[in-house]
């Protein structure tokens, strides 16, 4: 039978597989918007009801009753989503703002964004990153627990006298301040060999943390200068900005010294590994800690785009405590023991 097909039958099948999957991806996102748009007017409705002839809980009550036995094919008509629908309503007013983002995410992200943030500006950040990042549910909580909005773009850089206009304000972006690696439990006694092990071994959960668009090219990538050998704690590339990414890990406070040796290390980037079409090498600094003006005075007249971030991780017990805990076996030995007594 495949003899008989003929020879571009193939690529021709996966093009309308394409196709097709894509329908069925535009025919969700408007399911989605309809959905979110009905839910806003079924809550405006009832917050101007309420307003205006003082409708109490047990309207709603009896109201969820009547839409389930009227279109009992339909989920959503709880008195708890109903509710949801009235503050949905009254945090977003203005019908063009839930048509152009609110309704472009599913419903379940925009209770998410309702009971876990007051600020509307903030809301909407979240609103916003969500269509452009395509966070699920379970990511966007992630990102509100570890207040991704205030710590985006909050770097120290020299990136707006380093980079033109529009890559600058990207880049700035891009990097956040502080990191959250609360996904690794190190002692106070790690260097950065540790932390650097440390983040490859969970280099999905450091790669959600460090944002769209990084993609992994090695750890302790080896460069050779002028018969030297000199090895980057870890280097990405940045789809968006086009650019190299260097980060150098310390597990201390900055010192202005980091500073030069990454200078050093982005000079020998852009000579050895740019492309032409690329953009200049980004270098970040990701320190334990630091000191604003110490920073500011280190990078201030560099010539490389270059910023620096602390990073918080995990709280570990000591390790004299550690050790004085007992063991999984210990436990397990103990429990045993426990089941192996009569009863009284």
């Amino acid at each position: 039978m495949s003899e008989l097909l003929p020879q571009d039958y193939p690529a021709f099948l996966q093009s309308l597989k394409e196709r097709i999957r894509q329908a069925q991806v535009r025919a969700a996102l408007s399911v989605n918007r309809e959905l979110v748009l009905l839910y806003w007017q079924i809550g405006r409705e009832i917050l101007n009801r309420q307003e205006q002839e003082g409708w109490g809980a047990k309207v709603i009550d009896r109201l969820a009753q009547d839409l389930r036995q009227a279109f009992p094919q339909m989920k959503g008509f709880s008195p708890r989503n109903l509710k949801y629908m009235r503050a949905f309503a009254q945090a977003y007013p203005e019908e063009a703002f839930v048509q152009q983002a609110a309704a472009q995410i599913p419903w379940f992200h925009n209770c998410l964004i309702l009971d876990r943030l007051k600020d509307p500006a903030e809301r909407e950040w979240y609103i916003r990153a969500c269509i452009q990042h395509g966070w699920s549910r379970a990511i966007l909580e992630a990102q509100i627990e570890t207040g991704l909005y205030r710590r985006q773009g909050a770097a120290l850089t020299n990136f707006a006298r380093t980079l033109p206009a529009p890559q600058s304000e990207l880049a700035q972006q891009v990097l956040k301040d502080p990191y959250n690696f609360d996904f690794l439990s190190l002692h106070d006694e790690a260097v950065e060999r540790d932390l650097e092990r440390a983040l490859l071994e969970h280099l999905q959960r450091f790669m959600l943390e460090l944002g769209v668009g990084f993609a992994f090219v090695g750890s302790q990538y080896h460069l050779e200068v002028d018969g030297q050998d000199y090895y980057l704690d870890l280097l990405f590339y940045h789809l968006k900005l086009r650019c190299y990414v260097v980060i150098d890990l310390k597990m201390t406070e900055f010192k202005p010294e980091y500073a030069g040796k990454m200078n050093f290390y982005l000079s020998a980037v852009d000579d050895l590994l740019r492309h032409p079409t690329d953009g200049p090498t980004l270098g970040l600094i990701l320190c334990k800690s630091k000191r604003k003006l110490t920073v500011e005075y280190a990078l201030r007249d560099l010539s490389k785009p270059l910023g620096v971030s602390s990073f918080q991780l995990a709280e570990a017990l000591p390790k004299e405590l550690e050790a004085a805990l007992p063991s999984v076996e210990q436990l397990e030995a103990e429990l045993r023991s426990d089941d192996e007594q009569p009863d009284d």
